[in-house]
Order: structure tokens, then C-alpha cells, then sequence
């Protein structure tokens, strides 16, 4: 899931300084699950805004709405019928739903509410670490399902460094080193050999470094299956 938290009041504050009518769109799938943008924390925020807003002299109008999944236009297209009553849209989607709403409402203002922080799994109640990201070039098949690019401080790929001691992180060592955790795991299932393996120079194109990324899946797209139909009745 994706990670994210709320950004300080006082960021938010200058962020929507400018705008008198504000409509906060909240979203309900991963910073739902996160504690930092769903229903509920849209209308705690509104709230705490409506009321800061008139503390400090110029209160401004402050709605809130929530949407499935800000990241999927279907999702957000019924939003556009009451936009004309806002200046401005402050989202607490991720980085994405951010983008989505502000391509597909080119004349509205769109500024985030919230910090995207990384991809990850909520270990206990309130804790969530990161796992994934995102390097577009998957390794788990050789390491035993634990990743070394997120997991390791120094994103190793051919075993640990020289610092780590007793399966610690030598840079946090509240961290559990990323290794130990593979070796452990490749032992018990059998399976030190693939460990054995030297892994080549990260081909980080795929990446972040490589520019922006798209996945395309011909077989799903709807031009290529309306082709395919076409085809078939001929």
C-alpha cells in the first residue's frame, strides 16, 4: 500500500491562503488504511481549517468530499458538477490522486494535503515500514522475498556490508540488517544457493533515473480489443 501523512497546519494554512472557498477531497483506499486521508481525517481537517481560518481573521468556506480511489478518473468525474462553487481543490490523496484531480480539472488549483512517503506494510497498529520502491526491475525470486533496494540501508545487492553486527542495520541500529533477514530466510527454505548467484550492476533505467514510467497492457487496452473483434468477424 501506499504510505503518506498529513502535512503540518501551517503548511496546509499557506498552501490554501490565497483561496476563500476550498473543497478538501479526501480518498478511500490506501491513505484510508493509513490513518491520514480518508472520510474521516477530511472532516477532522476541515474542521480544524474552518476553525484556524477564523482565529486568524479571514475564515474561509471549507467542504469535504471523499472518493473511492482519487487515482481513477471514474472515480473523480462526479466531482466536476460542484467545482464551480470552490477556488480551489486540497487533496488528501496521494502523490497520484494529486496529479489525477489536477489533470483532469486543468482550471482548478489542486495543492496536497498530504506527504507521500514510500510503499509499504502496517507491521502492528500505527507502524508502517517500507518494502518496496518501486525499482521496476524485481529481485525477490533471489532473495528469499525480501527486497535489499528498500530494505537495505545501502541497497546491496551481493550480501552485507562489513558493519552490520548481531543482524543489525550499521546505519540505524534499530533497523534489522536486510541480509541477515535474506540468509535467514534462504536457509530455511532450503534455498542458500540462489544466494550463490552474482547479481550484475542494478540496471537502474528502469527505475525512477530512467524517466517517468508507463505499463502498458495491449491485451486490456480497449483500441486492441476492439481491433481483435473486428478481426474476428471479417
Amino acid at each position: 500500500m501506499i504510505v503518506a501523512e498529513q502535512k503540518p497546519l501551517e503548511e496546509i494554512k499557506e498552501l490554501i491562503a490565497d483561496a476563500e472557498r476550498v473543497l478538501i477531497v479526501g480518498c478511500g483506499t490506501c491513505v484510508t488504511v493509513c490513518f491520514a486521508g480518508g472520510a474521516k481525517e477530511a472532516a477532522i481537517l476541515g474542521s480544524t481549517l474552518r476553525m484556524a481560518t477564523r482565529l486568524d481573521g479571514h475564515g474561509k468556506a471549507i467542504d469535504e468530499v471523499t472518493v473511492q480511489r482519487q487515482c481513477e478518473w471514474e472515480y473523480i468525474d462526479p466531482l466536476e458538477a460542484r467545482l464551480d462553487d470552490y477556488d480551489l481543490i486540497l487533496s488528501l490523496g496521494c502523490g497520484i490522486g494529486v496529479q489525477t484531480l489536477a489533470e483532469r480539472f486543468p482550471d482548478k488549483p489542486v495543492v496536497p494535503g498530504l506527504n507521500t512517503v514510500f510503499m509499504g506494510l502496517p507491521v502492528e497498529q500505527g507502524v508502517w515500514e517500507e518494502r518496496c520502491q518501486a525499482c521496476g526491475d524485481c529481485i525477490l525470486g533471489l532473495t528469499a522475498g525480501i527486497c535489499p533496494i528498500a530494505r537495505c540501508s545501502k541497497q546491496l545487492l551481493n550480501g552485507p556490508c562489513g558493519g552490520s553486527q548481531d543482524g543489525r542495520c550499521e546505519v540505524d541500529e534499530s533497523i534489522p540488517c536486510a541480509w541477515q533477514l535474506i540468509y535467514e530466510r534462504a536457509k530455511a527454505l532450503g534455498r542458500l544457493d540462489k544466494l550463490l548467484e552474482i547479481q550484475p550492476p542494478k540496471d537502474w533505467s528502469k527505475s525512477r533515473d530512467g524517466g517517468p514510467r508507463r505499463v502498458v497492457r495491449e491485451d486490456l487496452r480497449l483500441t486492441h480489443r476492439v481491433a481483435e473483434v473486428a478481426g474476428g468477424e471479417r
